[in-house]
């Protein structure tokens, strides 16, 4: 057992307890969360010294491990492009545990992350949450699958239109794609509970969690327009989505409160370079937040890294957003987005003792960052 005690513990679903303690079992679950906890003798004890103490936080969307920049062409495993339609890939099987990059993201503060293939097909398959800690995926899976990847606008236009001259060439084309699989899924599905004779196709087998809405479509989106596509498709099928990215929700920000999908914003630090990012802002989280909306903060590592995370929600309170939301945004919110609230987002007891004491805050002080990271009860080096 571990005993944190002497903390300013941020539980983030209820009131800041100053001067508090932790209980953590061997099970790695918090056992115990107050101001009065008798310590017991076996106990490990952990002196916070009057430091911040908050849940892990969760990335909600990334591509850690599965591009690793630094090695190029031999760590690009993102992208499958040879087919614009690939719901059967799985982000699991191109996942390196052993990448530097799962280390930086503890050492921000930065415990669950969710790694999806990437946005150069219209469907690019299978998304895995995992602890950002192991030397093994298998070992490290909190959930799998959790959503199926797709993409609108530039990115599937460029990767398939542009570079290889075959269809999606507009973006009538990618929604048109999607159509058609998800229909061939639905009837698949509809065959299936009918036990009428199909024969197995891998493709559809995938999409079928989504066609029985277990699991939603993690939709690329960044313009207003491809928003609204997704929105319009989701409701023609009658599944579930998150909208990744919403660079333009700000704009939009009044609709989609209406609709009531997950918001997952970013990233919105960095420069433009694509048409589709010209109203990049941070100030887009506040607006979302204000019209209603459960905004998530993303970095869209390793496009931005994830142990920037909570810099970003910073910077997104700077713009605008309560202080208290930004600390949501990379917490709980993500963490409902993920269908992972049970167990992670927030410091209540029964929950995964996935905990960072700082070094400062790092939502309002430059250079704060894990001083200790606990990950289901164990200790991190950071």
């Amino acid at each position: 057992m571990i005993l944190i005690k002497n903390g300013c513990i941020k539980t983030i679903t209820s009131e800041e307890i100053k001067n508090g303690c932790i209980l953590i079992g061997d099970d790695g679950k918090i056992a115990a969360i107050g101001t009065d906890i008798s310590i017991p003798k076996e106990a490990d004890v952990i002196d916070a010294q009057g430091r911040l103490v908050t849940p892990g936080c969760i990335e909600a969307h990334c591509h850690i491990g599965i591009g690793e920049p630094l090695i190029g062409w031999a760590g690009h495993d993102y992208n499958e492009t040879s087919d614009p339609i690939t719901p059967h890939l799985r982000a699991i099987d191109g996942i390196n545990p052993l990448s530097s990059e799962f280390r930086s993201a503890v050492e921000g503060g930065v415990t669950t992350l969710c790694i999806t293939p990437g946005s150069a097909n219209v469907i690019g398959g299978s998304v895995v949450i995992v602890k950002a800690i192991g030397k093994r995926i298998d070992d490290m899976i909190v959930k799998d699958p959790a959503a199926i990847k797709c993409a609108f606008g530039e990115n599937p236009k460029n990767y398939f239109g542009q570079m290889q001259k075959k269809a999606p060439i507009t973006r009538m084309a990618i929604a048109a794609l999607l159509r058609e699989i998800l229909y061939k899924a639905k009837i698949y599905a509809e065959d299936k509970a009918a036990n009428r004779s199909v024969k197995f196709d891998m493709k559809l087998e995938a999409l079928l969690p989504v066609i029985h809405r277990e699991i939603p479509l993690k939709v690329h989106a960044h313009r207003a327009d491809d928003i609204f596509t997704a929105i319009r498709i989701a409701k023609e099928f009658n599944i579930k989505l998150t909208l990744d990215h919403c660079t333009e929700g700000h704009l939009i920000a009044d609709e989609l409160a209406k609709e009531g999908y997950p918001v997952l914003v970013g990233p919105s630090f960095g420069s433009r370079p694509k048409a589709e990012l010209e109203h990049k802002t941070f100030i887009t989280p506040a607006a979302l937040h204000k019209a209603g909306c459960e905004v998530s903060i993303i970095t869209d590592s390793d496009v931005t890294p994830a142990q920037n995370l909570p810099m970003f929600a910073g910077m997104a309170a700077k713009a605008g957003l309560p202080i208290d939301a930004a600390w949501r945004s990379i917490t709980i919110n993500p963490a409902k987005a993920l269908g992972i609230d049970n167990r992670l987002g927030s410091l209540e007891v029964g929950k995964d003792a996935d905990i960072v004491i700082w070094t400062s805050d790092p939502l309002t002080e430059i250079g704060g960052k894990a001083f200790i990271a606990l990950i289901d009860g164990k200790l991190v080096n950071c």
